[in-house]
């Protein structure tokens, strides 16, 4: 049976970050199909995990899912540690607007949506990529967790709230129904052509040429209205794992595609919350049995993730040789355990 780990990407994995990129399609900027690119974001990565002060600033931090024997790559996970440090981070922020009429005895309610940055500061987990070939077995869930358990483990490294952004509905031809009916009567280029310039220059040209004032989805197109606050149809399942940590959407959209935008506080995230801190009180060998757990062990570029048949006993963990050994892991570590 393949085992799959989690580990902190290295500036020389660009090659198999570019495979992973070029499956993943319109509208995942945090993975763009761009070799300089993803150097510039492994590079950047990697100054983040050296970085010795503890205080958010502008850090990326990008883990790969390994299998041990064959180093293949299977999937990535991005955290960043806080928004708008280098240009402000724009959403739109949904609201209602009801207005009656006294002489028509008609009350009339719009959905309005505002340009915000109400995100500035937070941190936010996003590039969760899982190689379509391996969407079994509970690897997607792995991948997704192991974001938190990292949190968990350089918890002043991030951010009080959290944010995800899923992307949004996108047809077979790469059109993005939101930004058709908005975006592109301010800019000028299509759906491709802005998501491939933010993934590689950044939003600011949002802020040099975006409306600043509040837009009424009543005049948007009915596909652009009606794709507001929804995921893309892959990103559905990824959707109901974030509602299951304990995300929640509330009105927040991307500026792009209007795909939703996940919050929640950071330290009542499910994996957080329960993660506990326990001694290996033992190592033995045993067969490969049911993955009951996710574990998670040392820090920064030394941090590695997976799931874990590992016992609970009064003592601490009792850890399968195999696992210790891809691991490196000993008798009397302290490692990162959560039940699954």
């Amino acid at each position: 049976m393949s085992f799959w780990f989690m580990r902190p990407a290295r500036i020389d994995d660009v090659d198999a970050v570019m495979e992973l990129a070029k499956l993943t399609g319109a509208g995942f900027t945090n993975l763009p199909p761009d070799r300089d690119s993803l150097a510039a974001r492994l590079n950047w990565s990697d100054r983040s995990f050296a970085r010795e002060d503890d205080a958010p600033q502008d850090e990326l931090y990008m883990l790969l899912m390994e299998e041990a024997g064959t180093g293949r790559i299977g999937g990535s996970a991005l955290l960043f540690s806080r928004l708008g440090v280098r240009w402000p981070f724009y959403s739109y922020r949904m609201s209602c607007l009801s207005q009656f009429s006294q002489e028509l005895e008609r009350t009339i309610r719009l959905d309005v949506l505002h340009l915000v940055n109400d995100f500035n500061d937070a941190s936010e987990v996003g590039g969760l990529f899982l190689h379509p070939d391996l969407r079994t077995g509970g690897l997607g869930g792995m991948l997704a967790r192991s974001r938190y358990l990292f949190i968990a483990r350089h918890r002043q490294r991030f951010a009080d709230r959290v944010i995800a952004e899923l992307r949004g509905r996108i047809d077979e031809n790469g059109h993005s129904p939101f930004w058709d009916g908005l975006g592109r009567q301010f800019f000028g280029m299509n759906f491709d052509e802005a998501d491939t310039f933010n993934s590689l220059n950044g939003n600011q040209f949002i802020a040099d040429l975006m409306p600043k004032l509040a837009i009424y989805t009543a005049l948007l197109p009915e596909a652009a209205q009606a794709a507001i606050g929804q995921p893309h149809e892959s990103g559905v399942p990824a959707m109901r794992m974030l509602e299951k940590e304990g995300f929640a959407y509330n009105g927040y959209v991307d500026i792009f595609d209007g795909g939703p935008t996940m919050v929640a506080a950071t330290n009542s995230l499910r994996t957080i919350k329960a993660a506990q801190p326990m001694p290996v009180a033992a190592v033995t060998d045993m067969p490969d049995a049911e993955r009951r757990g996710l574990a998670a062990a040392g820090q920064l570029r030394d941090f590695r993730a997976w799931s874990t048949s590992a016992t609970v006993g009064e003592n601490g963990l009792t850890l399968p040789s195999h696992e210790a050994a891809t691991l490196n892991v000993t008798t009397g570590d302290t490692i990162t355990h959560v039940a699954r």
